[in-house]
C-alpha cells in the first residue's frame, strides 16, 4: 500500500499534537483533585499564616481542597525546590515570599534558579515589617532607638528567622541607613520567646507574628517599614519618616513550576484576585496586618525581579554570607 506525501504529512502533524492533548484538556478541567500549597516555613510563621488564608479562600472558589503543606528549612529553599521539580500541572504551588528573592542573590549553589524555574501566578498580599522591641528597651520612637543604639554599639541583639530572611536583610538595610551597630542573631525556630524574655532586644518582624503581642502590650512597636502606615497598627509611624528613603515589606504570592499551562495560571490568577477582593477576605488579611495586592502574572513576575535586584544591593553592601 502506498501513501501520498500529503497524507503522510497530515498524519505526522496529527501525531505530533497527541502528547499535548491530555495536558490542554486537563488545563480546561482544572482542578479535579486537591491542590497542594507548599509553605517553606513552619506553622505560625508569617508565610504560613497568610498561606492558610490563601488556601481557605482558594478552596472555596475552586471547589477543591487546597492543602497547606509545610516544608520548612534553608530559608524556604527546601520547599521551593520541591515545587520547582514538581509536575507543572497546577496541583503543586508555592506560597512564595520575600525570602525567595533574597535567596536568589544570596546562595551560589542552589539546584534551581527561582526566577527562571517558576511561573508567576499572582501577587496576593503585602505586609509591613514592624520594628518591634522588648519593653525593657528605653526607646519609644525610631529616633530614640537610633540614639540608644549609637550609645551602645554592638550591645543590642537583633533577631531574625535566619540569614537572608526578609527580617534580616531589612534590619541590615536599617543598620546601613541609620548608621547603627546591631548584633544579628539568626534563629531556626520562632524567635518570639526570646524577644518576649529580653534575650534579644529588637526584631524587624512580619506583622502577623507580632501584632497580637503588640496589642496586648507585651511588645512595643516603634515603626512599620512600609512607605505608608498600616491600618492594622493605627498611630504607628513609618521608618521612612525618620530614615529617609527606607522601605521594606514582606509579601506572599503564588508561583507554580515552570511550564504550567497558561490556562491554569490564568484561572488561578483570576480566582485569587477575585477572592481577595471579597470584603471578608480583606478583613481576615487586615486582622494580621496584610493588604491585598492583586497583580497579573506578568506584573507579579516584574515585582519579584525588582525585589531580587533591590535585596541584592543590600546583600552586597552588608556583605551578608550564608556561612
Amino acid at each position: 500500500m502506498k501513501f501520498h506525501r500529503r497524507h503522510f504529512l497530515h498524519l505526522a502533524a496529527s501525531a505530533a499534537l497527541l502528547p499535548t492533548a491530555p495536558r490542554v484538556a486537563s488545563a480546561f478541567d482544572y482542578p479535579t483533585r486537591p491542590v497542594h500549597l507548599i509553605v517553606g516555613f513552619p506553622p505560625g510563621f508569617a508565610p504560613d499564616i497568610v498561606g492558610r488564608l490563601i488556601a481557605e479562600s482558594l478552596s472555596e472558589r475552586l471547589g477543591q481542597q487546597v492543602i497547606v503543606d509545610n516544608r520548612p528549612g534553608a530559608a524556604s529553599n527546601i520547599g521551593t525546590e520541591i515545587v520547582v521539580n514538581a509536575t507543572p500541572d497546577g496541583y503543586t504551588l508555592l506560597a512564595a515570599n520575600g525570602a525567595n528573592t533574597v535567596n536568589a542573590m544570596l546562595y551560589n549553589s542552589l539546584n534551581f534558579n527561582f526566577i527562571r524555574d517558576t511561573e508567576p501566578v499572582a501577587g496576593v498580599v503585602r505586609e509591613p515589617l514592624v520594628v518591634t522591641v522588648n519593653p525593657s528597651v528605653p526607646a519609644n520612637t525610631i529616633p530614640e532607638f537610633i540614639a540608644y543604639a549609637k550609645a551602645n554599639p554592638g550591645k543590642i541583639n537583633m533577631g531574625s528567622g535566619g540569614i537572608g530572611t526578609t527580617p534580616h536583610v531589612a534590619g541590615e538595610m536599617f543598620k546601613i541607613m541609620a548608621g547603627v551597630e546591631l548584633v544579628h542573631v539568626p534563629y531556626r525556630t520562632n524567635n518570639m520567646p526570646d524577644l518576649l524574655s529580653g534575650q534579644i532586644q529588637v526584631v524587624f518582624a512580619p506583622a502577623p507574628t507580632v501584632i497580637g503581642y503588640i496589642r496586648a502590650g507585651k511588645l512595643r512597636a516603634l515603626a512599620v517599614t512600609t512607605a505608608t502606615p498600616s491600618a492594622a497598627l493605627p498611630g504607628i509611624p513609618t521608618v521612612a519618616e525618620f530614615v529617609r528613603g527606607y522601605e521594606a515589606s514582606t509579601w506572599v504570592g503564588i508561583v507554580a513550576p515552570k511550564r504550567t499551562p497558561v490556562q491554569i495560571v490564568d484561572k488561578l490568577n483570576a480566582e485569587l484576585n477575585a477572592s481577595f477582593a471579597d470584603p471578608k477576605a480583606v478583613a481576615r488579611l487586615a486582622a494580621v496586618g496584610g493588604e491585598p495586592t492583586p497583580m497579573s502574572p506578568a506584573e507579579f513576575g516584574k515585582f519579584m525581579a525588582d525585589e531580587t535586584e533591590k535585596w541584592g544591593k543590600v546583600i552586597r553592601a552588608a556583605n551578608i554570607k550564608t556561612d
